[in-house]
């Protein structure tokens, strides 16, 4: 069971770790090297140029100038300087409420913990009913005393509980309800001030029947002119391209290295060469800039004639289409209205923006689709609770007992105080966390297998799912588990009738481990964020390995987007903990309160990096 020594034990690792990350994203940011990781989007504006011109070869790659790192937190205060209406111009409305939801978060559980310690606290921890409760096999910790497990059963101290829930359950509606108005008053605006777009006037037409008399193009407009006479304006068929989206992915590289090779005659004055062979290890050396220019123009060719093929071919001809309107409202009146009497044919939606499309589900049939969803609900249900049963034993070996059942030989080693708490207060938390690392991936796959016709799709489909899972498992399966497995005892010697009893006394001690949780999936994880380790160490390879042109180089410190099919489920879970344990267990408010903050504070700062540190490092 963990103690109150555990929990900060785990905290003061926690709290170091982040103070870590921290200091190296200090320094990080500051070397001339990453400076295309940290400031992306100010290069692809073309605003901002390497700061390594003109300088030693030692202060290209080495920021020497002490008096830099004096400052290196000044990214905290200037994150939340930037004003929402700025923020929303530099990064879209998207990035804008999506920091409103930890600001929900704040403004909900901060007034709760300040009512929950003052009014709960007190009244948890001068009652006695844990005292009684070990005389019955029920194993509880110094922490525990803090909950509502340790008040008498049928006594009236209940009622501040049931007081307080109540207060918490209205105040949070009510700032759900404001929020909820600012937001819709933020994107009323947004979308009265934003330039036409062509996707706003367009609806996705899928599952296209076919017609031996017309061809898709023909029937797509004939069918619209008559049904939606007056609004319909043009439409377009999808194709099936595949194999003139390689040739053209291949004219682009040819590009590149023809732009590569411009690049290398300009600074050598002298023609390369190369080998027409496999990689250019053997064959025929030949000039190089005549050979890729000779290359491109084949190819060229080629797509062209693929392109009149893919044309005239009925077969590439996909049963769906892109079909604009001459007004807003009508393209919204055709996308939520069903077309014809068969409910499996001419399937209308929004269409997404042109980046948003994932061209490859399109082409799915109905029934393809609902048989694929239905096969993606049965893999998603014995994914969801089998994997329980992995995650329940590996945890039980990460526990004290667990390990020296294990491994006897390292019992004197396990009874060290500091790792006697580092076991109990963090090594469940982390076992769990590894477990859950390829979940996001395997998710996204089930969800494209799905059928989805939009990458915002996939990813609010993988959210969900992977909400429901940290629900069942992380959430449910941990308390029942947590309970279950370590109350058996008295489960063994009470009657049928006191089972409800020893649970309900039961579930609200095992916020320890959620504490637990919370510091090692939110706090370090979190503060891991501003790191960017991971498009840190893949444009540094990239650089070194792939990069020839400005081009690549553009592509290799690509800024990317912030996991939405992670971030938003792991909000909702902390959103769950709060509101379940705030009247329960109001020691795990103040862990949330810190989430929410810490993560408001980095994301803020990763939806506006680039622009807080401008001044500072153009005058250098």
């Amino acid at each position: 069971m963990t103690t109150l020594s555990d929990i900060g034990v785990a905290a003061a690792i926690n709290i170091s770790s982040a103070l870590l990350f921290f200091v190296a994203f200090a320094i990080l940011r500051l070397q001339p090297w990453n400076d295309r990781v940290y400031f992306p989007k100010w290069y692809l504006k073309g605003l901002r140029t390497d700061p390594v011109h003109g300088r030693p070869l030692v202060s290209k790659f080495i920021n020497l100038d002490w008096r830099a790192y004096l400052g290196s937190l000044n990214w905290m205060p200037e994150a939340l300087r930037m004003p929402e209406p700025e923020l929303i111009d530099h990064a879209g409305l998207d990035s804008a409420v999506y920091l409103r939801i930890y600001l929900i978060g704040l403004k909900i559980f901060v007034p709760i913990a300040f009512l929950a310690w003052i009014v709960l606290v007190p009244v948890n921890c001068t009652s006695t009913g844990l005292e009684g409760a070990q005389m019955k096999n029920i194993t509880s910790s110094d922490i525990d005393k803090l909950s509502i497990s340790n008040v008498h059963r049928g006594s009236e101290r209940f009622w501040g509980h049931i007081v307080m829930a109540y207060t918490f359950t209205f105040w949070t509606c009510y700032v759900l309800l404001k929020e909820y108005e600012k937001v819709a008053t933020m994107r009323l605006g947004f979308l009265a001030a934003e330039k036409r777009r062509p996707d706003q006037f367009t609806v996705l037409v899928r599952n296209i029947p076919p017609d031996p008399d017309e061809s898709v193009s023909e029937l797509v407009e004939h069918f619209f002119l008559v049904n939606h006479p007056g609004h319909y304006l043009t439409h377009q068929v999808v194709y099936d391209a595949n194999k003139l989206a390689k040739l053209v992915k291949k004219k682009k590289k040819l590009k590149n290295w023809l732009v590569y090779y411009q690049n290398k005659l300009e600074r050598t004055s002298k023609r390369p060469e190369i080998k027409t062979g496999f990689l250019g290890l053997w064959g025929k050396k030949v000039d190089a800039i005549d050979h890729h220019i000779t290359e491109i123009d084949k190819l060229s060719k080629e797509i062209v004639e693929e392109r009149e093929n893919v044309t005239n071919d009925p077969k590439a001809i996909m049963p769906a289409a892109f079909v604009s309107f001459k007004t807003r409202w009508a393209a919204a009146v055709c996308a939520q209205t069903q077309q014809t009497r068969n409910p499996t044919l001419w399937l209308t939606e929004w269409a997404p923006e042109p980046r948003d499309v994932y061209w490859r589900n399109l082409p799915i049939p109905y029934v393809s689709l609902t048989v694929r969803r239905l096969i993606t609900a049965v893999a998603f249900f014995f994914l969801t609770f089998f994997f329980m049963i992995p995650i329940a034993f590996v945890q039980t070996l990460a526990s004290l007992d667990g390990i020296q059942k294990a491994a006897p030989w390292l019992k004197p080693l396990v009874d060290i105080p500091f790792i006697k708490s580092f076991i109990q207060g963090f090594l469940p938390g982390i076992v769990l966390k590894l477990f859950l690392i390829f979940l996001p991936t395997i998710l996204m796959i089930m969800s494209k297998f799905e059928g989805y016709g939009s990458i915002s799709s996939l990813e609010r489909r993988s959210a969900s799912r992977y909400y429901l899972f940290n629900f069942v498992n992380i959430f449910l399966g941990n308390i029942l588990t947590g309970t279950a497995f370590q109350q058996l005892s008295s489960f063994i010697h009470q009657p049928a009738n006191q089972y409800p009893v020893t649970i309900g006394t039961a579930i609200p001690l095992k916020a320890s481990f959620f504490i637990t949780y919370i510091m090692i999936d939110g706090w370090a994880s979190i503060a891991a964020e501003v790191l960017m380790l991971k498009p840190l160490i893949v444009y540094h390879l990239k650089n070194f390995f792939l990069v020839k042109t400005e081009k690549d180089r553009e592509e290799a410190m690509d800024p990317g987007s912030i996991g939405f099919n992670t971030g938003e489920p792991r909000i909702q879970l902390y959103f769950l903990l709060g509101l379940v344990y705030a009247a329960v267990t109001p020691a795990v408010l103040p862990f949330i309160i810190v989430f929410f903050g810490l993560a408001y504070l980095v994301f803020r700062h990763q939806v506006q990096r680039c622009k807080i540190y401008s001044e500072q490092i153009n005058d250098d």
